[in-house]
């Protein structure tokens, strides 16, 4: 196995193009390429998750969140993703990739409350592609392959890696000072060529044309970018709507009830809840993580409460004044059940793999 791999697998879980266009999604730090024996997975990599890693002799880390979020202009010692290039170590992250995914971050909270009937608090809109057409060499086309599908290229419905390839005759003139990486500047050549052509969801447009540059044998790799038709009538019968959150039916219970559930499927002490306890619930929402863009969303869907990890002091007040009772376990509490399932996923998927949950991944909060 490798990491590439790792990434198709991952891709396969938590299609990349379901995460929200803020969001930092897929294969941050690592060689496709390089060998892949043990995975850890995290919430959040920390120093600690990272040595702990080294120490585990895990060549990749799969840490739910983004340890780059913006764009940064340097990196240097202090920095996780510095250290874990070092060290040889890929890091993936899934994110709202794994929150929009079935069965992941929203399902297992969805779960833990007995919910039943479920569908997506907030439905995306199909997403938009690109095809990526490029030229390469044939002896270069695997690695070329693989370097874009690891950035998120070549998802069609439920296939990964998916591409076509033509053969041709590239023509090109290097004027003086180029470097060609076939042939010799400063005469016209002829070079048999590949034409690869995948398709790209918009919004890992700027990975993956990335990536086409870092891996591409040519000093200047030409492509094409062909905008797609996006229409509902071209998904696969029997697609489900994607999204993000869940909102469906429970058992009529009351908030206690319902609190007692969830602290004991999640294996909590304490929750904080916005609301009356004695309050008879048969509609319920989630959002891992932090919920508070989602009150509206919740209000419209008609839920009684919102389980999500936090909310901000507004939020919770905005909530109440629309009638809707809220549960906040803490951030990483309401996401770090999903490990367990994705542990389960990846086990299953990456014969001769050993993937393991971080013993010293922990929340930055301890509840006194």
């Amino acid at each position: 196995m490798i990491v590439a791999d790792l990434v198709r697998t991952m891709e396969d879980i938590a299609p990349t193009r379901f995460a929200a266009d803020w969001d930092n999604v897929g294969l941050l730090v690592g060689d496709p390429l390089a060998s892949l024996t043990r995975v850890l997975l995290a919430i959040d990599c920390t120093p600690d998750v990272l040595a702990e890693a080294h120490a585990e002799r895990c060549e990749a880390i799969v840490s739910y969140h983004p340890p780059i979020f913006a764009p940064q202009k340097r990196f240097v010692a202090g920095d996780v993703a510095y250290a874990a290039a070092r060290a040889g170590i890929a890091i993936h992250a899934p994110h709202t990739a794994l929150d929009a995914a079935d069965g992941g971050t929203n399902d297992v909270l969805a779960d833990a409350v007995g919910m039943f009937d479920r569908h997506p608090l907030r439905v995306l809109a199909p997403d938009r592609q690109l095809k990526l057409v490029t030229f390469v060499p044939a002896d270069r086309a695997a690695a070329l392959s693989e370097a874009l599908f690891a950035a998120g290229a070549g998802i069609i419905g439920r296939y990964s890696s998916c591409s076509f390839r033509s053969p041709g005759t590239g023509t090109f003139f290097g004027q003086e000072g180029t470097n060609p990486a076939v042939g010799v500047s400063g005469r016209l050549e002829e070079v048999s060529e590949l034409r690869l052509e995948t398709v790209v969801p918009a919004a890992r447009l700027s990975q993956v044309v990335t990536a086409m540059r870092a891996a591409h044998p040519y000093e200047e790799p030409a492509f094409d970018l062909i905008p797609l038709e996006t229409s509902t009538a071209h998904l696969p019968a029997g697609t489900k709507a994607r999204g993000m959150g869940r909102v469906g039916a429970v058992s009529p219970a009351t908030v206690s009830v319902v609190v007692d559930r969830l602290k004991g499927t999640l294996g909590l002490r304490h929750v904080l809840v916005g609301g009356s306890l004695e309050r008879v619930v048969t509609r319920v929402a989630v959002c891992a993580g932090s919920g508070g863009d989602f009150v509206p969303d919740a209000v419209t869907a008609g839920a009684d409460l919102l389980v999500t990890g936090e909310l901000r002091h507004h939020d919770a007040l905005r909530a109440a004044d629309r009638g809707l009772v809220v549960v906040c376990t803490l951030h990483s509490a309401s996401e770090r059940p999903a490990l367990a399932a994705l542990q389960r996923s990846l086990t299953d998927r990456l014969a001769g793999v050993a993937v393991a949950i971080s013993l010293k991944d922990r929340d930055p909060f301890n509840v006194v």
